[in-house]
């Protein structure tokens, strides 16, 4: 297998390089041009403007000046100022986003500018639609937007995480606290009876970019699960983050919409005077939330009166917490001792960009470091670094923007998460050090939880992400480009176990040492060739793109586990193992094509149509099932625009809009429809055999998904107040999942169409409000809320198949059937549950109580205060939702095992009733499996809904410019500050127990640039 490096991949940067230096020097010759001459005739008459251009919070970089009425343009540098040539008389027109646009006249040679902040200007911004853009106030789409601003306000690694509480129908939670975990991301529901066929979409400055991760799992266990690919994403280098919801916005996309794309656009080139910035941040972050767990003396309590319901009156050997072999005056906080240390994170990020009028450069480049409040030296490090290139001919003909960047990730932790032995090691239990500063193991009846730091996780990416795009202008109204794309991926994954690991008097030595090993990598390549007709007659406007997309993505894994080391000094090596088994070893391929179009019509500017359409095909079906057509239509009536309007200062917007189109998924894996084979393992007269691995099916198609929405908009009052309502409904059919198949046949499932739908229905709503807007202060207000509801509304056969415990029509398909609670039996004091079928027993088939765990509603609350150069923002997120309360389903009471203090309600043996029922040491076989039972039952569905002040930040920007020259900026900026709710299992928003939770994060930081 390869091994490259930040170095093997220079040759493939270096070509890029080549090219966009060799094209920026394609150029007409100015003199030649018209322009050329205009500029030659009138370069007597100019002279240079200069002047600084600045809000209320001082200057701007990056306005766009102009001369009106001429292509002379400037840009402001990292200062707020220009140099413009202009006649005396000419008009300059100041233009920046998320400001009025102002025009003054050069009558001087100085002329300066005070821009003001202008919600109305929101409707100019030229949103990402992916293959094309469009004015905020034109796009027919649901597209969902935030910014860099948005984005450097968070503390946080992965870019979904700035995506929380932010964005209406985007419902976004965190698998662990643990640094380098992942997300679990869905857009407008769940659409897929596939846990894995509900990723969005993700596109990199125009590059698809594949976000399942490359591990199996197998290593990374205390990641819960397998960490997030975005986690290459750096977040600092970030411009925006749309994401496309409806038909209209994710039909060009086609198999690949279904589930919503993200597009994730980069910081870019621009003009204007060298520039170099830096920001250094230093911070802490502890656990949000614990559980609240028995003292000493609750827990002995509980201990002994579950001995006493046992009839036991002499506590067993291995009773250490009781039997007086454990010191019972002895308390031990386990959650804070384990889970409560700091962990420390900082960050460097620089940058360098500059460049003509018609040839800017960026390079960028940062470093990362958190540890974690685990004890031990655990560091999970990212670097990272990036240049992109733009240029564009004097006469505008030829276009061409490359960018390539690079982040390399380590990261080292415990083997295991500590969290699931916090809650529930005895808080009488010993101290996790002797005299000496040895693991304590008590005379072998401790088996110490930092046994797990003896044993890592380590983990090694490389990720390569580089585009290259080239446009030249045909003609009038034709431009011809095309989009070229090569990603790179590689992982390296250890999870070393050493014998140490083990309790002394096991007598295991390094023969029983073992490592796992995953090595995998992935790279693709992408070609987009496109053409575009813009014409403009009258009261009629057109825009028609066409083009396709071919695409190659090639992976190859392996893992394997060595056992067995004639010394734990060698455990990191696989090669000196005593055995060696493969797990698994993988190479596949994948190949992509499609045709698109995108047909705009705009009359009159007020009504709006727009058409798209793709034809895909893909190598995951088989013959003659490997094309599918995808489309949608989108309307838009800008209604503000009518005479009945035009009169009146209440409604300054207004649009209705709505669509209707196909999209599909292939989101099945390679070769699903072949007959496949994999190694048995087993050896036979000194070769090994092989095994299917999957039935043979090549009829089964594309997934499929109906969307429609209806939507609202307005600005009322100048577009102070501005609104939006939207209505959406999703039909997923030809369900792509696996058949049940009798057991003879050798194999569970066969993979197939199965004839389900499944149906999600939402309505969003988003609301921005410019309170006050002066000179000096400002306060703008921001909320969204999403109601949804997840509903699997056909399934033939379900009653008679293996999908009926699990799913039940009518209900979401994040449910789970449980045992329904009934009480305490007041004669055994028992818990008893319902017998559902009414046949004398309950077991599983009494399953009949449907708990969903789908939020009900969902979204965010934003307020940004500015005053003269201080800033202040803070984000509220808050979901309506029910969890499993990890506290009501610990095991059952009187076991060798902390509870939390909900569990001290209990019922007496013959005597009071209480919420729990009675304590058992696990002699009461019936009391044991009472306790299982209400484990799976309704009973531990609790109220998980929560408000989190889930981002504050403050940001000064320090008047020291005009005397140094250097602009500083100085922000404390925290992440899961504060939480509100009635959950008592720990964080709400998080859905795994036994995993750390989400990071309570306050971080400082100074910013320069000059």
């Amino acid at each position: 297998m390869k091994n490259h490096s930040l170095f093997g991949y220079g040759h493939r940067i270096f070509c890029y390089v080549l090219v966009g230096c060799t094209l920026s020097n394609t150029r007409s010759a100015f003199a030649h041009s018209p322009l050329g001459i205009a500029a030659i005739n009138n370069v007597f008459l100019q002279r240079q403007v200069t002047g600084a251009v600045t809000d209320a919070s001082g200057p701007l970089a990056g306005v766009s000046v102009a001369v009106k009425g001429t292509a002379t343009m400037t840009l402001t540098d990292a200062e707020g100022r220009y140099v413009i040539n202009a006649s005396k008389g000419d008009v300059l027109v100041f233009t920046f986003l998320g400001y009025a646009n102002q025009e003054l006249t050069a009558n001087g040679s100085i002329v300066n500018a005070t821009l003001i902040s202008n919600v109305q200007t929101l409707q100019e911004v030229t949103v990402n639609a992916g293959y094309y853009s469009v004015k905020e106030s034109e796009r027919t789409g649901n597209i969902a937007r935030i910014t860099a601003d948005d984005i450097k306000n968070q503390p946080v690694a992965n870019v979904l995480a700035t995506m929380q509480g932010r964005m209406a129908g985007v419902s976004i939670t965190q698998n662990t606290g643990t640094p380098g975990g992942g997300f679990e991301i869905q857009i407008r529901g769940q659409n897929s009876l596939r846990a894995d066929g509900n990723r969005p979409m993700y596109i990199i400055d125009g590059v698809p970019y594949d976000s399942e991760s490359l591990t199996d799992g197998f290593t990374s266990g205390v990641l819960a699960g397998k960490p997030s690919p975005l986690n290459s994403i750096p977040p600092e280098q970030i411009a925006s983050i749309e994401v496309l919801k409806d038909a209209d916005a994710t039909a060009i996309y086609g198999s690949r919409g279904e589930n919503g794309v993200v597009l994730i656009t980069t910081k870019k080139a621009k003009g204007g005077k060298t520039a170099f910035s830096a920001r250094f941040t230093r911070g802490a972050g502890r656990a949000t939330r614990f559980m609240k767990l028995m003292n000493t003396q609750q827990y002995l309590a509980m201990r002994r009166e579950a001995f006493a319901n046992d009839g036991i009156t002499e506590y067993p050997e291995y009773a250490y917490d009781v039997n007086g072999t454990w010191d019972q005056n002895r308390y031990t906080d386990w959650q804070q001792t384990l889970l409560g240390g700091m962990a420390e994170f900082s960050t460097v990020n620089t940058s360098i960009g500059g460049g003509s009028e018609h040839t800017s450069f960026l390079i960028s480049g940062g470093f990362s470091e958190q540890s974690t409040v685990f004890e031990g030296n655990f560091k999970y490090k990212t670097g990272n670094v990036k240049a992109s290139l733009s240029h564009e001919s004097a006469d505008s003909k030829i276009k061409l923007a490359f960018a390539a960047g690079l982040t390399r990730q380590d990261n080292n932790l415990p083997g295991t998460d500590f969290t699931t032995e916090a809650i529930g090691l005895a808080p009488n239990a010993p101290a996790l050090y002797d005299a000496g500063g040895n693991l304590n193991w008590e005379n072998s009846t401790f088996n110490n939880p930092l046994r797990n730091i003896l044993g890592t996780y380590v983990s090694n990416t490389d990720d390569l992400l580089s585009n290259l795009k080239l446009a030249y202008a045909i003609a009038e109204g034709w431009e011809a480009s095309v989009g070229l794309g090569y990603t790179a991926t590689e992982l390296t994954e250890r999870n070393l176990n050493p014998s140490t690991m083990y309790m002394p008097a096991m007598g295991i030595g390094p023969e029983g040492s073992y490592i796992g090993v995953t090595r995998a990598s992935r790279n693709s390549w992408i070609i987009e060739p496109q053409l575009r007709w813009q014409k403009e007659y009258k009261r009629h406007r057109i825009d028609i793109l066409g083009g396709g997309t071919f695409q190659s993505q090639q992976g190859e894994s392996l893992v394997q586990l060595g056992v067995g080391f004639s010394s734990n000094s060698l455990i990191g090596n696989l090669a000196a193992a005593s055995q060696t088994i493969t797990m698994g070893s993988d190479k596949s391929e994948y190949r992509y094509q499609a045709f698109f179009a995108r047909a705009n019509y705009v009359f009159n500017n007020k009504l709006i149509l727009n058409l798209t359409g793709r034809r895909d095909g893909s190598s995951r079906f088989g013959p003659g099932r490997q094309f599918a057509n995808f489309g949608a239509i989108g309307l838009a009536w800008l209604f503000h625009k009518e005479k009945l309007f035009s009169d009146q200062s209440l409604l300054s917007f207004g649009k209705l809009r709505g669509s209707y189109g196909l999209t599909g998924s292939d989101q099945i894996g390679n070769y699903q429809y072949r007959d496949t084979y994999s190694s048995s393992g087993t050896s036979y007269n000194g070769m090994v055999g092989l095994q299917p691995s999957r039935l043979y099916n090549p009829n089964f198609a594309w997934e499929t998904n109906e969307k429609l929405e209806a939507g609202l908009e307005l600005g009322l009052f100048k577009d102070k107040i501005m609104l939006t309502i939207a209505y959406y409904r999703n039909l997923s059919a030809n369900q792509l999942t696996g058949i049940p198949l009798p057991g003879t046949t050798g194999f569970q499932t066969v993979q197939a169409n199965l004839d389900a739908t499944v149906r999600n229905t939402g309505l969003e709503c988003t609301f921005r409000t410019a309170n006050i807007e002066s000179a000096d202060f400002s306060w703008t207000t921001s909320f969204n809320l999403t109601f949804s509801k997840n509903r699997l509304i056909s399934f033939p056969g379900l009653e008679g198949s293996t999908y009926a415990e699990k799913y039940q029509l009518g209900e979401s398909l994040n449910i789970q059937k449980l045992y329904h609670y009934e009480g305490i039996n007041p004669q055994t004091g028992l818990y008893q549950f319902t017998d559902a079928n009414g046949d004398g027993t309950v077991n599983y088939l009494d399953k009949t109580a449907v708990a969903n765990f789908s939020p009900k509603y969902y979204g965010g609350f934003q307020n940004e205060f500015r005053y003269k150069k201080l800033r202040l923002d803070f984000l509220f997120q808050f979901v309506k939702q029910q969890n499993r309360d990890f506290s009501r389903s610990m095991g059952f009471g009187g076991d060798m095992r902390n509870q939390a203090t909900a569990v001290l309600d209990h019922t007496i043996l013959g005597g009071a009733t209480g919420s729990t029922q009675i304590y058992t040491a696990g002699f009461n076989s019936d009391a044991v499996m009472a306790s299982a039972k209400y484990g799976a039952s309704d009973a531990i569905v609790g109220d998980a809904s929560f408000i989190r002040l889930k981002n504050v930040s403050i940001v000064w920007e320090m008047p020291v410019q005009k005397t140094t020259g250097v602009a500083c900026q100085l922000t404390v900026q925290a992440q899961n500050l504060l939480t509100w709710t009635r959950f008592k299992g720990g964080d709400p928003e998080f859905t795994n127990g036994g995993y750390l939770p989400p990071m309570r994060t306050i971080t400082a930081g100074i910013g320069l640039s000059f």
